[in-house]
């Protein structure tokens, strides 16, 4: 109780760090739900992959002389932009193949995970630089997050979260019954754009501070949790955040209580709490039909 206190005072030395994967909690869900609705689970394996592929590939280019902000000395801005770009191109790609039909989507998924995980570590073998730095970028360094990266992180979420709220329920039409908003007149394709817009934005820079495991923990098993106990796009969608949100908290309390890894144990939690909820919906299942 004494931590819990600790970590909740603003005094916190951590408190940065605790407050960003605390924001992240919150919003990776909202983005994930659309994932779980549309049957893409796995596409949040892959993309925090695409996203890691993106930095590295970013970070190669300014090793060898390629700049992509050539009065930009810091890094940060560098890696995003190139984890952007990797992410929305994967989902536009794979937007562009779902319409025309071709194959598998957990397939094409696949596919897209295997290369971005071999491409990822053939840019880090490939730069003769600054290895160790770039591979603290791919893990996630929450706890040494600086002030400028808490506020930006703030600025993003709180824009994405926004977003995902206000536009709701055109996101949700598109997700549930493509056909029927065509008919309607919906213009499907640009929302579907705009969605894959947040969703790269959330995840390019949540690898950037927590790490791909962390964000693809967020993403997926929260809104699954959510999905067991809600009814209605609006309780599922704040169910799920709620569930996010204090999964970082409990998780950076164990992480310090015990002297754990952050992101593995954000993600133990979640797993137990989707178990939990997994279990209690089994027994009242067995219970209705007594």
């Amino acid at each position: 109780m004494t931590l819990l206190l600790e970590m909740l005072s603003p005094d916190f030395l951590l408190r940065h760090a605790l407050y960003a994967s605390v924001a992240i909690g919150f919003v990776c869900p909202l983005v994930g739900v659309y994932l779980v609705l549309r049957r893409l689970v796995f596409l949040g394996i892959a993309l925090p992959q695409i996203a890691a592929a993106g930095i590295a590939f970013a970070y190669l280019l300014h090793t060898v002389g390629v700049h992509l902000y050539p009065h930009q000395e810091e890094e940060q801005p560098m890696a995003l932009t190139g984890s952007i770009l990797f992410v929305v191109a994967a989902l536009i790609v794979l937007a562009t193949l779902e319409r025309r039909g071709r194959g598998m989507v957990e397939g094409r998924v696949g596919a897209i995970y295997a290369a971005a995980a071999a491409a990822s570590i053939l840019f880090v073998a490939a730069n003769p630089y600054g290895e160790s730095t770039l591979l603290s970028l791919l893990r996630g360094e929450v706890l040494g997050v600086s002030l400028s990266q808490f506020w930006g992180t703030i600025a993003v979420y709180g824009g994405i979260a926004a977003c995902v709220l206000v536009l709701q329920k055109e996101f949700t039409f598109v997700s549930f019954d493509r056909e029927m908003a065509m008919t309607l007149g919906k213009q499907v394709v640009a929302w579907d754009l705009c969605l894959y817009l947040i969703i790269g934005l959330a995840i390019a820079f949540g690898v950037m501070t927590v790490g791909p495991l962390l964000v693809f923990g967020f993403l997926v098993v929260p809104p699954l949790a959510a999905r067991q106990i809600t009814r209605g796009m609006w309780p599922f969608s704040l169910a799920a955040s709620g569930i996010g949100g204090a999964t970082a908290l409990i998780g950076f309390y164990l992480s310090l209580r015990w002297d754990l890894p952050l992101g593995p144990t954000d993600v133990a939690v979640a797993c137990v709490i989707l178990g939990l909820v997994t279990a209690g919906q089994t027994v009242r299942n067995w219970f209705r039909r007594l």
